[in-house]
């Protein structure tokens, strides 16, 4: 059962069936950031094994998203947070953050996790903060991932 919840007009829900793959994939492979160039057939796999968030104005468009890379039991990595510019300054972010925050299957967690270039400010008012134990992390990297 879909986990849902209301911001004014606006409705926050992971039901999959609402989400919009083709808008989704427009905002995070041509206005992102983090993952430009993204190929659709990759997005579709992410979105698919991700706890995925799709903000929904009065009309029924989708207005933003947001992922949730989880197993549901002991870790969650908050990504592609993404407000459509024609909805930015309604509060959408601070929404999904309240959303993801309160959605059952992301209680009890040993670690949540994310990363922003510059939204700091929006989640550290949700308990976020520095990555604590840097050195045991470590990581893969392979930008050229999408152009093979």
């Amino acid at each position: 059962m879909a986990f849902e919840t209301r911001h004014g007009d606006y409705t926050l829900t992971d039901a999959p069936e609402r989400f919009d793959m083709a808008r989704g994939h427009g905002w995070i492979s041509r206005e992102s950031y983090w993952a430009e160039g993204v190929p659709l057939d990759v997005f579709v796999r992410s979105v698919q094994g991700s706890l995925t968030v799709g903000v929904y104005d009065g009309a029924g468009e989708m207005a933003a998203m947001a992922r949730v890379v989880t197993d549901r039991a002991t870790f969650g990595w908050i990504c592609d947070v993404f407000v459509a510019t024609d909805h930015r300054g309604c509060g959408l972010g601070k929404a999904i953050m309240a959303h993801l925050v309160a959605h059952p299957d992301l209680q009890g967690f040993r670690r949540m996790h994310l990363a922003t270039r510059d939204a700091h400010g929006l989640y550290e008012k949700f308990g976020f903060g520095p990555l604590t134990g840097v050195d045991r992390w470590m990581e893969v990297r392979r930008n050229d991932i999408y152009q093979r």
